[in-house]
């Protein structure tokens, strides 16, 4: 019975430590392949302009590795090439009708909202809330960036706007589960503060 029980414990830690190893592997895995895209991207930038999605993929990258200062610089410098890019379709839009979503500047969106991002990884509250509302003029029922807004006026201590964040995103999705338990929490914490 003892031999049994000691087969079981040994079996038992075998597959603990097999699993273990199958995320640090993983784990490696993925470094190594943004740590080599990183080098081969920043290789080219030396010699050539990149693309606009190059830019921005190095700028998530930095941003997947808490990069932000840097993330910042290969994201404005998408930013500024899609929007060279757009200046050639400003005689296009000119023509559209005003709408909510602006559908020439809609590509614009992710990458205001990725800088926001960066921003806010940086504490740089007010620079990520001017970037989250930037990707929402851009595309107005953008919600990844309506839930980073409402999370950055949350940081910077403006529950009230915060909350209305929240209740627009929950108008259009219901059932939006950072928006249900950011806004369910400050309500929490509205109502506990005594009025003065």
């Amino acid at each position: 019975m003892d031999t049994s029980l000691a087969n079981i414990y040994l079996g038992l830690f075998l597959v603990l430590l097999s699993l273990g190893a199958w995320f640090v592997f993983r784990q490696v895995f993925s470094t190594r392949k943004n740590e080599l895209r990183i080098s081969s991207l920043e290789a080219k930038f030396k010699t050539e302009v990149g693309s606009i999605e190059e830019y921005f993929e190095l700028g998530s990258i930095y941003l997947r590795k808490k990069l932000f200062v840097q993330a910042v610089i290969e994201l404005k410098k998408a930013l500024k090439m899609a929007k060279a890019e757009l200046n050639g379709a400003d005689a296009l839009e000119e023509d559209l009708e005003e709408t909510e979503t602006n559908p020439v500047a809609e590509p614009l969106a992710p990458l205001y909202n990725a800088l926001g991002y960066a921003y806010f990884g940086q504490e740089q509250f007010d620079m990520a809330i001017r970037n989250y509302k930037e990707a929402m003029k851009c595309k107005s029922d953008y919600l990844v960036a309506m839930n980073n807004l409402a999370h950055a006026y949350e940081r910077k201590k403006l529950v009230k706007q915060a909350l209305d964040t929240y209740d627009q995103v929950l108008s259009q999705d219901p059932k939006n589960d950072t928006a249900q338990r950011r806004s369910r929490t400050l309500r929490k914490q509205v109502s506990a503060v005594p009025e003065a």
